[in-house]
């Protein structure tokens, strides 16, 4: 069955949520899509994966509250899944947590959670002495990753993570989301790695990046750096049609394409990327939109 975009799923109370806040691939700000992002809601506590830009007013925009914010997991360091880290921190403080917020992804995650801190320093201490807010700084602690394994665990949720492939950062992660009722799969970025499969063995969902790679070389004549761009993103990333095959390597239930590259691409319809997927998966596909509940 294929999920077409702008519908939310209903789910049982007390169920995960799962919600799409940007499906986007590549930092270049656009109308119709945010940049990479997702929230797990599970107890009374979000979870969020990746925050391109927007990431706040897309959880605003989801009627998930800021001070829900618990943990926040950061694939890898390219702009559009860690541009607003800072800046979703700056948010739920201002909604009003009072609450720890634990950070993790790969180095330099603990110095980048610095500067952001120090940049924003004046305007977090005006707030501070005069509006009579707690400290910043105490409650925000980050954890690097430098490889597989188990992450953390509290009462909602087991987290582990896998070292993806995603050329030319020096580490990229997946992770993997073990809930009470099903268990979720981000890929990040990634090209096509054994250890991405191994990862979402027999996950209920699985969020893959996906790219349609001949609308990927129809961008060369629209960008002054095309040729190297272009074969970055084809040798750096993977394709809807593999995306698929890497479902059902996984043996996963459903398969949700985001981070989509062209993201905005006239050409491409929802059966583009579904007819691309289904050549190899042939569970339920899910063509990923903004604020879109599974």
């Amino acid at each position: 069955m294929a999920v077409l975009p702008g519908r939310l799923a209903a789910r049982t109370p007390g169920k995960s949520r799962l919600i799409l806040l940007g499906t986007g691939g590549g930092p270049r700000p656009r109308k119709n899509r945010s940049a990479s992002a997702q929230v797990i809601v599970a107890g009374e506590s979000a979870y969020v994966v990746d925050c391109g830009d927007g990431v706040a007013r897309q959880m605003v925009l989801a009627n998930v509250p800021l001070t829900s914010l618990r943990h926040v997991f950061i694939t890898h360091h390219h702009a559009d899944h860690n541009a607003d880290y800072g800046n979703l921190l700056l948010g739920a403080w201002t909604s009003g947590l009072r609450s720890r917020i634990e950070a993790w992804g790969p180095p330099p995650l603990v110095r980048i959670t610095r500067l952001f801190l120090e940049m924003s320093a004046t305007d977090i201490e005006a707030r501070v002495r005069d509006e009579g807010r707690v400290a910043l700084a105490p409650l925000v602690r980050a954890h690097e990753i430098t490889r597989g394994g188990a992450v953390m665990s509290d009462e909602n949720v087991r987290v582990s993570a896998a070292v993806v492939d995603h050329p030319p950062m020096a580490l990229a992660l997946a992770y993997r989301f073990d809930c009470a009722d099903r268990s979720i799969v981000i890929s990040g970025d990634t090209r096509p790695c054994e250890a991405l499969v191994r990862l979402a063995r027999g996950a209920d969902v699985l969020v893959h990046e996906a790219m349609i790679p001949a609308a990927v070389e129809r961008m060369a004549g629209k960008i002054v750096n095309a040729p190297r761009l272009v074969r970055s993103i084809l040798g750096h990333h993977t394709s809807a049609e593999d995306a698929g095959r890497i479902a059902a390597e996984a043996g996963v239930k459903t398969l949700v394409l985001s981070h989509l590259v062209p993201a905005d691409d006239p050409a491409i319809t929802d059966s583009t990327w579904i007819e691309a997927a289904r050549r190899h998966f042939a569970g339920e596909i899910v063509v990923g939109s903004d604020l879109l509940e599974l």
